[in-house]
């Protein structure tokens, strides 16, 4: 298949115009080699492993959330040099689909709602609000790490939680948790929990389930709707980079 027809599809699926103002001339094709696509690999980062893991099963097109390229450069570094020479060695276009997918049906919000079995499930223009049966703290903490496979951070005084909501990636801002707050939240779950915050949103359980694990379940059910959809062969590349502990 060609690599325009499959940029027609991942524009359908999520549209660039949704993105914000800041991913603009950064998603889509960010390495364009005008080739046909047998085979697709799908994951949330380019990272070398990603690339490395792309080429070797012979990936003609490499479907990443996060761009490889997202400052202007005037120099290459080492690092990034590396993995564009694994993309061009192997002739691997690049495409990415950031805030455009989070706004997107199906993108990586509504799978972040659907993965924690959240119900009537209200999408914002940015993040979802949903319900669930009430459950105590402990037992909603416990939910979100088996839902996502995922260890997690919290904080807050809330006891019960049954309305929820989610915003994968980057979301515990100020104008986030205002909605958040505004609209009756009971606990909110995202990631990249920062010191200013939790001492001032206490009213309600903040989940940090960490940036991989909750934007990582909608770029893996990408890779099953472009496989159904397309016909053309697709593997996710799951690659968590651990932040390791003592």
């Amino acid at each position: 298949m060609n690599l325009s027809e499959i940029v027609r599809k991942l524009e359908i699926i999520a549209p660039p115009e949704l993105a914000e103002e800041f991913d603009q001339g950064r998603i889509g094709l960010t390495l364009d080699l005008k080739n046909e696509v047998n085979q697709i690999a799908v994951a949330l980062d380019p990272t070398e492993y990603t690339l490395n893991r792309a080429a070797d099963i012979g990936a003609d097109l490499l479907i990443t959330h996060h761009t490889l390229l997202f400052h202007s450069i005037n120099s290459i570094s080492c690092k990034l040099a590396t993995k564009l020479k694994i993309a061009l060695d192997n002739n691997i276009s690049l495409y990415a689909m950031h805030t455009n997918y989070d706004r997107a049906e199906g993108g990586v919000n509504d799978i972040l709602a659907e993965k924690l079995g959240l119900k009537n499930v209200e999408k914002l223009d940015m993040g979802c609000i949903g319900e669930m049966v009430p459950v105590s703290r402990d037992v909603f903490i416990n939910h979100v790490c088996k839902s996502l496979n995922t260890h997690v951070q919290y904080v807050g005084e809330k006891k019960m939680i049954s309305k929820v909501m989610v915003f994968g990636g980057s979301g515990f801002k100020g104008p986030f948790l205002d909605i958040a707050n505004s609209m009756g939240v009971d606990a909110y779950v995202s990631s990249e929990l920062k010191h200013d915050i939790i001492h001032n949103f206490t009213d309600m359980l903040l989940v940090d389930a960490t940036h991989y694990a909750t934007e990582n379940p909608a770029m893996q059910a990408l890779a099953t709707r472009l496989e159904n959809d397309l016909g053309v062969d697709t593997e996710f590349i799951d690659h968590n980079p651990l932040i390791r502990t003592c």
